[in-house]
C-alpha cells in the first residue's frame, strides 16, 4: 500500500462528511411514506431486508443494546403504521427481541446513547398505542420517564430551539409535546434539524407538515431511502481527519496543499468567543471539536482566540455543550492538548482541573470509557497523546492496559477485534515512545501488521450518535496515520 498516495486521496475526498447508513433515522424516514414521498417507500424495503437474524434492528457488531432498543422501537413504529400482511412475523420477532434487550441496557459499558432518555419514552407510548407491544414488561425503558421530565425542566424558558443541543433530539416531542417546540426557531439554514435526518423527518412530518425545506434537506441526504446519523458534519470530518495527519512526523508539501483548503474552511468557520461545532452554521458550538480544532490550526501554524476553548470551563471540568448532563471524558482530553499546545504549564489551574477529573473518572484506575465512543481505547489513546511527555503520572497504568490487552495475532478491540481500534492503540504507543519511554517493538512489529491486512472498510460503528455509526473517513485517517507513524 502507497500510504502517502492513499493519505491524498483521502484528503481528497474529505469535507461534507462520509458516514454508514443507521437503522434508527431510516426508519424515520420510512414514515415519510404517510406523506406520499417515494423514499419513504425504499426505507421501508430496507428495514424489511435489514432485520437482523435475532430479530431486532441496529448495528451487527458490536451488540450495544441501547442502540439496537432505540433502533428497533423506531423500525417498529415505522412498520406498524404501515404494515404488511407479510410484516406481521417480523413485527413479533422485533418485540420478542426488544424484551430481552431491555434486560441487557445495563451491560453496555459506555452507558447510553445521545437522548435515549428523551426519545425512548416517546417511542415506547407510540408502539403501545398502534398495538405493536403488548407486553408489561420494559420495566427499565419507563424508568425513563422521570429522566425525561429532568431534563426538560433544565431548558432555557423551557422551549426548543436550534440554539439547544436537545434540538437534535427534537422528535422526542411526539404527538403531544410539540408544545416545547420554538418551531421558528428550529431549523438550519438547510432547512435540517440540528443536521439530523430523524429530528428533520419528525418535524416535516408532524410539526411543519411537508415543509418544503426539510423535504429539500431529507431528499439530499437520504436519496435512496437511507439515512446517516448526521449530515453534514463537514468541519468534524476534516478536524478529525487533520488531527490524525498531524501525529505522523513530517508532511510532504503535495500533502500540505490538499490540507489548506480545509484549514481555510475551519478557521473561516470558526467563532471567536466561542469556537466551533461539527458542522458548518451549527448554532450549538462544543468544547470537543473547538478544542481538537484549535490544536489542528496551531499545529498548522494558523492562531485563532483560546477564549474559545477556555469558555467551556466549569468549577471541576470542561463541559462539551451547555445543558449537558453529563460530562465528556474525551472532550475533556482534547482540551487538555489544546491547552498544551497554548503553551500552557501542567501545573496551570485549568490543565490541573482537567487532570485531576482524568484521574477520578478512570475505570479501575486504569483506562477511559467515553459517551461519544463505545470503544475505551478511543479516549485512552487521545489521553496517552495528551499527556505523554506532559502528565505521565496520568497515563502509566493506562499504557500498560494497552499493551496488556493486545490480541495475540497483534490487533486490539473491545468487543472483537477492529482496524479502528489497533490504529488508536499505535498512535498512542508510538506517541509514548516518543517521548523517550519504551514501547514493545514487537507490538508495534505484530499491530501493524495485522492492521495492514485489516485496513480497508467496512468499518464496525464503534461512535455513540442516537445509535452507534461510523464517520468512514475519520475512521480511515486514524488507520492511515497509524500505518504511517509505525514505518
Amino acid at each position: 500500500m502507497d500510504l502517502h498516495a492513499a493519505w491524498g486521496e483521502l484528503l481528497k475526498q474529505t469535507g461534507p462528511g462520509k458516514m454508514m447508513t443507521t437503522a434508527y433515522d431510516t426508519a424515520w424516514i420510512a414514515r415519510l411514506v404517510e406523506i406520499g414521498e417515494p423514499i419513504g417507500e425504499l426505507a421501508m424495503e430496507w428495514l424489511r431486508e435489514h432485520q437482523l437474524p435475532d430479530g431486532s434492528w441496529g448495528a451487527e457488531q458490536p451488540r450495544y443494546y441501547h442502540d439496537r432498543v432505540i433502533c428497533t422501537l423506531a423500525a417498529i413504529n415505522a412498520l406498524a403504521r404501515r404494515a404488511r400482511p407479510g410484516d406481521r412475523d417480523c413485527l413479533r420477532r422485533a418485540e420478542a427481541a426488544l424484551e430481552v434487550m431491555t434486560s441487557r441496557l445495563h451491560e453496555d459499558p459506555a452507558g447510553e446513547t445521545i437522548g435515549f432518555e428523551l426519545i425512548v419514552p416517546t417511542l415506547l407510548q407510540e408502539a403501545k398505542a398502534l398495538g405493536a407491544l403488548h407486553g408489561e414488561g420494559m420495566e427499565v425503558l419507563k424508568s425513563l420517564a422521570p429522566l425525561r421530565s429532568a431534563k426538560l425542566a433544565s431548558l432555557p424558558n423551557g422551549m426548543i430551539n436550534r440554539f439547544v443541543t436537545a434540538a437534535f433530539s427534537t422528535e422526542m416531542a411526539g404527538n403531544d409535546g410539540k408544545d416545547l417546540l420554538d418551531a421558528d426557531h428550529l431549523q438550519e439554514q438547510d432547512g435540517s434539524i440540528s443536521y439530523s435526518p430523524s429530528a428533520t423527518a419528525y418535524f416535516a412530518l408532524y410539526v411543519r407538515r411537508r415543509d418544503p425545506d426539510a423535504l429539500t434537506y431529507l431528499y439530499k441526504v437520504a436519496a435512496n431511502g437511507v439515512a446517516p446519523n448526521v449530515a453534514p458534519f463537514d468541519t468534524f470530518e476534516p478536524a478529525w481527519v487533520l488531527w490524525n495527519l498531524k501525529l505522523i512526523s513530517g508532511t510532504s508539501d503535495e500533502l500540505f496543499q490538499l490540507c489548506q483548503p480545509h484549514l481555510d474552511f475551519l478557521k473561516k468557520e470558526w467563532v471567536p468567543g466561542k469556537g466551533i461545532g461539527f458542522a458548518a452554521n451549527y448554532a450549538a458550538k462544543d468544547s470537543d471539536v473547538t478544542s481538537l480544532v484549535y490544536n489542528v490550526l496551531s499545529s498548522f501554524g494558523i492562531s485563532v482566540d483560546l477564549d474559545a476553548v477556555l469558555r467551556y470551563e466549569q468549577p471541576f471540568y470542561f463541559r462539551c455543550y451547555d445543558l449537558e448532563s453529563s460530562p465528556s471524558v474525551s472532550a475533556n482530553i482534547h482540551v487538555l492538548g489544546a491547552l498544551r499546545r497554548a503553551g500552557f504549564e501542567k501545573t496551570h489551574a485549568s490543565v490541573q482541573k482537567i487532570i485531576n477529573f482524568l484521574k477520578q473518572v478512570r475505570t479501575n484506575h486504569t483506562f477511559w470509557f467515553d459517551k461519544w465512543q463505545a470503544s475505551p481505547y478511543y479516549a485512552t489513546s487521545h489521553a496517552i497523546i495528551s499527556c505523554s511527555g506532559y502528565a505521565d503520572d496520568v497515563i502509566i497504568n493506562a499504557v500498560d492496559w494497552i499493551l496488556k490487552t493486545q490480541n495475540q495475532d497483534g490487533s486490539w478491540g473491545y468487543y472483537m477485534p477492529t482496524a479502528e481500534e489497533t490504529a488508536y492503540c499505535l498512535q498512542a504507543l508510538i506517541i509514548h515512545q516518543r517521548y523517550g519511554h519504551e514501547v514493545s517493538f514487537e507490538a508495534l512489529r505484530k499491530g501493524s501488521e495485522w492492521l495492514v491486512q485489516h485496513s480497508v472498510p467496512p468499518y464496525p460503528p464503534l461512535w455513540v450518535g442516537k445509535c452507534l455509526y461510523s464517520p468512514v473517513l475519520v475512521v480511515r485517517s486514524a488507520i492511515l496515520s497509524a500505518l504511517l507513524m509505525v514505518n
